[in-house]
């Protein structure tokens, strides 16, 4: 495999995104990458493809500037190019939930990283003795093609929907620690902080998402696979392609 697939994502606050749209799409062309890069007041979201060497040369030029000193990508290898050309957005959101009180960059809600929700799968409970339960935050055409066994699942199909989801679901949460997960974290950091504001103390965030967790475990406690948003359409638990059965439009994230 020659390839290296990475996805990324930062909530920082970016008030020169036009003018870092340029910069970007101009190093990326550069080293022959492809892929989207979603810029955005409130941070960043990337998802870049190339040769090994180039993909970690843009990273490490990305991590120069010091707000982006955060940033931790997902690796993942293929032996093909799975996107078909570079492109760098600006945007209102990095991911939309047109829910604005919610504001990343002003804190973040507890992470938990995956080696823990791991353990705590294992156990049932946390190390309090509490109730976990996993929270999908994706849309319902990804739950379909894999999740954690037993994930609440709210058939949402736009990551839009998820405030009202949680409005009509919340006294469902109560009493529990609730681990939000999504592919790379993105939504699941937004929904675990919409939780919290709404009042439910014990939620936190897979750090990494579903990616993060297949690179650091076994995979265990998850079931299928990880639908993600490029050629390769789904990654099993040991980060290699694998088919799905659906043959649907991808949604909108």
């Amino acid at each position: 495999m020659n390839t290296l697939n990475i996805s990324a994502y930062q909530f920082i606050a970016l008030p020169d995104a036009p003018a870092l749209r340029l910069t970007l799409l101009d190093r990326a062309l550069s080293l022959q990458l492809k892929g989207t890069i979603l810029l955005a007041e409130e941070g960043i979201n990337l998802f870049l493809a190339g040769s090994g060497e180039a993909v970690h040369s843009f990273v490490n030029q990305l991590k120069a500037d010091p707000r982006f000193g955060d940033l931790r990508p997902k690796e993942s290898w293929s032996d093909y190019q799975p996107f078909k050309k570079m492109v760098v957005k600006v945007k209102s959101e990095i991911i939309r939930m047109d829910h604005p009180t919610i504001q990343p960059t002003e804190g973040r809600a507890p992470a938990v990283d995956a080696k823990t929700v791991k353990r705590w799968l294992d156990a049932g409970v946390d190390d309090e003795g509490r109730e976990v339960v996993t929270l999908d935050t994706r849309n319902d055409f990804e739950v379909d093609c894999g999740t954690f066994k037993g994930a609440i699942d709210w058939r949402i199909r736009k990551f839009t929907e998820f405030p009202q989801a949680l409005l009509d679901h919340k006294a469902e949460l109560a009493g529990k620690t609730v681990v939000s997960f999504c592919t790379g974290g993105i939504r699941c950091e937004k929904a675990a902080i919409l939780m919290r504001n709404v009042g439910l103390t014990q939620v936190y965030q897979l750090e990494g998402g579903i990616l993060k967790y297949f690179e650091e475990t076994d995979g265990a406690h998850y079931q299928g696979s990880c639908f993600v948003f490029d050629e390769r359409r789904a990654l099993a638990a040991d980060l290699s392609v694998t088919p799905i059965s659906q043959d649907g439009v991808k949604p909108e994230i």
